[in-house]
């Protein structure tokens, strides 16, 4: 049975059917243009064996604290409250745990974490579509999920598998996110669609599940990613910047619009 997150209106996971689609770059300006518009943010990065959130968000020698030894601070950057097993061990250290240690470490890092006041918890997942997903799908009311693919078929195959495991334990789909869509030459401005093009926006409409935006494959978004200073902070007068602040409203309008529809009343008719 699911358990709320005292003081956290919303939690949304950005997940993927595969890694290396840029999920993890995703979450992170998806946070963090959050916090821009103004909203209460705070960033889980879930991906246990992966954790890339504290280097992304330019908090490798800031760990959070512990005041009590029971509760934890968490770490913020950019105005996004941070969590993550990156700040636990080294970054070349690898976690060799099995199932049970890694579900243990989630519910610690959900519910042990000083997070509230939130408006929004993000939760970087881990790809694919396993237990730990399962589990955490099961362990807090999600209020939504965005699938972050390229637009070549064999990551849209996956990316398929995670949306319809969020449909089948009843997580609503926030959207699709199509990464890496084009690559404009810096020079001379030429569109090379290296993972094809408009595949996650074609696959988005078949499924009938919002399109949220294109994001391009830019040096910029790499750049900004490697040195813990997020684009929508760094640059925000760029293209990819814009296109995140975008995503961030759309996802904002469609909590908004799925949250009154759960308040209205069910309307019985007696005929």
């Amino acid at each position: 049975m699911s358990q709320s997150i005292p003081g956290v209106r919303h939690i949304i996971a950005v997940a993927s059917g595969k890694g290396g689609v840029g999920k993890s770059t995703t979450a992170m300006n998806l946070a963090v243009a959050l916090s821009v518009q103004g909203l209460k943010v705070g960033l889980l990065d879930a991906d246990v064996y992966g954790p890339s959130v504290p280097r992304m968000m330019g908090l490798e020698n800031a760990p959070p604290s512990s005041a009590d030894g029971q509760t934890i601070d968490p770490a913020v950057a950019h105005g996004v409250k941070v969590m993550s097993m990156g700040f636990l061990v080294e970054e070349d250290t690898p976690m060799v745990w099995r199932g049970p240690m890694v579900q243990s470490a989630l519910r610690q890092m959900l519910f042990q974490v000083k997070w509230s006041p939130l408006d929004v918890l993000v939760l970087d997942m881990p790809p694919g579509t396993g237990d730990t997903q399962l589990s955490i799908a099961q362990a807090v009311p999600l209020s939504g999920a965005v699938i972050v693919s390229t637009p070549q078929d064999i990551a849209l195959l996956d990316a398929r598998k995670g949306l319809n495991m969020f449909r089948k334990v009843n997580v609503p789909i926030l959207g699709m996110v199509e990464n890496m869509s084009v690559f404009i030459c810096p020079n001379c401005g030429h569109e090379a669609h290296i993972f094809s093009h408009k595949g996650a926006e074609k696959a988005a409409e078949e499924l009938q599940v919002p399109f949220l935006g294109a994001v391009p494959l830019d040096l910029q978004i790499r750049e900004k990613t490697d040195s813990g200073k997020p684009l929508v902070i760094s640059a925000p007068e760029s293209k990819p910047a814009a296109i995140y602040r975008e995503m961030a409203k759309k996802v904002t309008d469609i909590l908004a619009d799925n949250e009154a529809r759960a308040a209205q009343p069910v309307k019985i008719v007696i005929e």
